[in-house]
């Protein structure tokens, strides 16, 4: 073989190996290519998750916000609606409570009253004896109504009415100056009836009266004021 025989086949030799090599590194190029195509998916999909996730999380702590939201305003609305019932119900009480006052200032009217309550006080007590008590500025028009009062229990009861004794030491509280005297300790009107050794007591004063008749009616007035309520 000679000398130009021998450097052909030394070409060839390195163009195959130059060949092999270079399919061997598009391999290797395709091959990285094709890694990193599918671990940055992967990256991605895994960053889409948390992504997701977080909205989700996020969308969750929006919504519970929400629901607290419209339940705080929801109990806000209740308690402003019952305020207002109740704020109703207790100007009718002092409407009430103003018309007693009217009653008790006038005399010939608040005679005859206090001679009724203190009759149906006495049968209620069931007692021989009885103490008398009302406001210091009742004193004298309870004094004028003892025949009265004992003739109408009589009357009423077909029986003789205790022995009356009128308390001159103790009274009830004044009268109020106005409907809005919350404040102090007042009697509208009245008596308060006890037995002679005052371990039985009877109120019947304006201001009890007007407390059972509210006690009572209570929801029949609020079914006449916000009608029936709805049941489930």
């Amino acid at each position: 073989m000679n000398e130009m025989e021998v450097e052909r086949q030394i070409d060839q030799m390195v163009s195959f190996i130059k060949q092999e090599a270079e399919e061997k590194a598009n391999e290797i190029s395709v091959s990285a290519e094709e890694d990193f195509n599918i671990q940055k998916l992967q990256l991605l999909e895994s960053e889409k998750a948390k992504i997701r996730k977080e909205y989700e999380r996020r969308e969750g702590q929006i919504e519970v916000k929400k629901k607290i939201e419209f339940s705080k305003q929801l109990n806000e609305s209740r308690i402003k609606v019952l305020q207002a019932k109740e704020g109703s119900v207790h100007g009718l009480v002092k409407d009430a409570h103003k018309q007693l006052l009217a009653i008790a200032s006038n005399k010939k009217q608040y005679k005859s009253l206090l001679t009724d309550l203190t009759v149906q006080a006495l049968f209620k007590l069931q007692e021989p004896k009885a103490v008398l008590k009302v406001r210091k500025e009742d004193l004298s028009l309870i004094k004028d109504v003892l025949e009265p009062i004992k003739s109408k229990f009589t009357e009423v009861y077909g029986k003789p009415a205790p022995e009356l004794t009128v308390d001159e030491k103790k009274f009830l509280p004044p009268a109020p100056k106005s409907t809005d005297d919350e404040d102090s300790e007042t009697c509208t009107g009245g008596v308060v009836v006890s037995s002679s050794n005052g371990l039985i007591v009877c109120s019947n004063t304006l201001d009890e009266r007007l407390r059972i008749a509210y006690t009572q009616t209570l929801p029949d007035i609020r079914t006449t004021l916000f009608g029936a309520v709805q049941r489930a």
